[in-house]
């Protein structure tokens, strides 16, 4: 495996090279091997349309430009569309404010963004991408979007069904005589 060198406030760390996380996503790969569950990818689908939206408004609030803002819309809309999803490896097991899986979805917006700018411009994951972001607020704001979603895309819908399924057993059995029972 060929490897990259990512730096951050605790030094050095090797990367894989075909993988678009950074060196905090790394270093919670090797120091979180505790389990083989995985961060739900309804959560980083919740996390794109947060960074998504918080990129919006950043460019509206004059904080972004409109390239960087354009780029980050553009990854987090390949996220939604699961074209990333091997690049959120982490482990359900980490710090209770989700910070490493803030920062892994960070780092990928980051990575992918300036390989769409082509080095006009760099995002940088905490200084663009996280702005005006605490994990501590996007965590549970993402497990409350991934949670609507879920009953939206998968609940409500399995409900009908089973509504309905029911309502044909009732027309389908109307005239079967049985024994009450209590």
């Amino acid at each position: 495996m060929e490897y990259r060198i990512e730096k951050d406030t605790l030094g050095e760390v090797k990367v894989p090279k075909d993988k678009y996380w950074g060196a905090q996503t790394e270093r919670s790969r090797n120091n979180f091997k505790i389990s083989i569950e995985k961060m739900p990818l309804d959560l980083i689908y919740a996390y794109a349309h947060l960074k998504k939206a918080a990129a919006v408004v950043n460019h509206e609030l004059g904080k972004l430009s409109v390239a960087k803002k354009e780029a980050i819309v553009q990854v987090c809309d390949e996220i939604l569309e699961g074209k990333w999803d091997e690049h959120f490896p982490l482990s359900v097991w980490q710090t209770g404010s989700g910070t490493q899986t803030n920062m892994n979805v960070n780092e990928v917006i980051s990575h992918r963004g300036n390989e769409l700018l082509h080095n006009e411009e760099t995002i940088h994951p905490n200084d663009d991408v996280n702005m005006s972001q605490s994990s501590n607020d996007t965590f549970p704001t993402a497990m409350h979007i991934a949670v609507y979603n879920a009953f939206q895309k998968r609940l409500v819908p399995a409900l009908q069904q089973l509504k309905a399924t029911l309502k044909d057993k009732e027309v389908q059995y109307m005239k079967l005589i049985k024994i009450g029972r209590t």
